[in-house]
């Protein structure tokens, strides 16, 4: 791999990848001469390549060359475009390997009366529906403003709402969604106790939400009956002292690695994610699924394409059968809306460099590293298998980490490469920055420069170690740049299916 102004990631590839912008005139791998200015992350062809031929990246045909390119010409989506149909499988690379230390190390969490772990210790004031969004927005901003100072144990009060709960079906997919998405926050481990709000004439009932399977301390009203808005707030700070009262005194612990759930998020891709920032977290989540840990690879749209090279990595072939089965029902789903998987990329993402969905998903499928894929599930589905698994999501990253929260990530971890700024409470969200110069515009978003790989700087290897270190530090309880900003309070946003009636 050359890794001064120009990067081939495989002796096949008949394409590299512009390392920062490349001046007309530049020496490329194999001789070639670059024959006009390139941004960085774009891609630059090192061979002919005649038209009707595979474009080449990773060792994979990324798509097919609608004419004649010359060695040294810019190559994007003027003379490239989406081929249809699965990419040969090339045998993944070793993952990486925990070590006895690793697999013996703890972090300092909250064990939750249900036994599981968590990373932060919010209270959560969790609507129903639409309707009581507005209440529990006025709950909890009395909450921190009158009760959060008298319980420095707490890390914060957090408004969990949504524009659904009612004007749909009461079966379906949409309310099943929906109503598995509320009660896998309800249970969430970093919500120490959960308020639950309603209006009283919803669809989505609170009697839906009962005590079974719930996390201990849930309480619930509906506005309706409490007398109003103004009611309804005074009523909530006397519940949610209480709350406060129990799990205001909870102290960290330590708690085994293996208790890490990490949620594997990428946004706003360029050229360079799936070169330096994927492979990198990908490299972490060998090694915290050799320690026992779980990462959740998600985005079902964004892996299209690739998806049988996860699959060929499934510990059963029911595995890979049901991840198969995701990916026909979106091809039926896009195709019922009058859409394409190859609508994706997004204008920023072809504006970083990237081309097709192909490309995008050969990228997005390195955050799972080289583990075995040992299960799929459906959004919002509770998470119980260890090592690397699927979940069902959208491409949409507020919609995929809702998905992955409430199937019990306790720990999002986001690559970028354009510079997504985004929060998720009550799970802390690390950001990995694709290329140096988004980290250094950005350095107050960002927590990791991984285009220190790109400059030759640090290895994949060492730095999915950085990053894995980084995961238990963060949850331990270190602040994320996007936590001391202060977001999170947004980007609940449940997956809304079915029709609205």
């Amino acid at each position: 791999m050359n890794l001064a102004q120009a990067i081939l990631l495989s002796p096949s590839d008949n394409v590299a990848v512009a390392n920062g912008r490349l001046e007309a005139g530049t020496a490329l791998p194999g001789g070639a001469i670059a024959m006009a200015a390139i941004d960085g992350g774009h891609k630059v062809a090192v061979k002919a390549i005649p038209a009707g031929s595979a474009v080449v990246k990773y060792a994979q045909a990324i798509g097919r060359a609608t004419q004649d390119i010359a060695p040294g010409e810019h190559v994007h989506s003027h003379n490239l475009v989406f081929e249809s149909g699965r990419l040969p499988v090339v045998p993944p690379s070793e993952a990486a390997h925990a070590t006895d230390d690793d697999r013996a190390r703890t972090f300092m969490g909250y064990r939750r009366a249900d036994g599981r772990a968590g990373t932060r210790n919010f209270i959560g004031i969790i609507a129903s529906v639409n309707c009581s969004t507005t209440v529990c927005r006025a709950i909890a901003e009395q909450a921190n403003q009158k009760l959060l100072p008298n319980y420095p144990g707490i890390d914060g009060f957090v408004p969990i709402v949504h524009d659904q709960g009612c004007g749909m079906s009461g079966t379906g997919d949409g309310m099943r969604v929906l109503h598995r998405t509320l009660a896998g926050y309800a249970r969430h481990p970093n919500f120490g106790g959960v308020l639950m709000v309603g209006l009283g004439c919803e669809v989505n009932q609170l009697t839906l939400y009962g005590q079974k399977g719930v996390a201990a301390g849930k309480r619930h009203f509906n506005i309706q009956e409490a007398g109003g808005s103004r009611k309804s707030v005074e009523k909530a700070l006397g519940v949610l002292a209480e709350i406060a009262e129990e799990v205001g005194q909870l102290q960290r612990e330590p708690i085994p690695v293996s208790e890490i759930v990490v949620g594997l998020q990428c946004g706003g891709s360029d050229g360079m994610s799936g070169i330096t920032a994927n492979p990198a977290l990908g490299a972490a989540v060998d090694i915290l699924a050799d320690a026992g840990g779980t990462g959740i690879l998600s985005e079902t749209s964004e892996i299209y394409g690739a998806e049988h090279l996860l699959g060929s990595r499934a510990a059963t072939p029911e595995i890979a059968e049901k991840l198969d089965g995701y990916v026909r029902w979106w091809e039926d789903y896009v195709a019922l809306h009058g859409a394409s998987l190859d609508n994706n990329p997004s204008p920023g993402n072809k504006k970083g460099g990237l081309t097709t969905i192909l490309e995008k998903s050969l990228g997005a499928v390195a955050k799972g590293g080289q583990t075995t894929l040992n299960g799929v599930y459906g959004y919002a589905e509770k998470v119980t298998e260890h090592g690397l698994v699927f979940m069902d999501t959208p491409g949409y990253d507020p919609v995929s980490a809702t998905g992955q929260v409430a199937g019990g990530a306790n720990i999002i971890a986001f690559t970028t490469g354009r510079g997504s700024c985004f929060g998720c409470r009550p799970t802390p969200s690390i950001k990995l920055a694709s290329n140096s110069a988004l980290f250094r515009s950005m350095e107050e978003d960002m927590d990791v420069d991984c285009g220190r790989i790109a400059s030759g700087e640090i290895g994949v290897a060492e730095l999915g170690r950085e990053i894995f270190d980084l995961i238990v530090e963060t949850a331990s309880g270190r602040k994320t740049k996007s936590e001391l900003f202060g977001y999170g309070d947004n980007e609940f946003v449940p997956w809304h299916l079915g029709a609205t009636l």
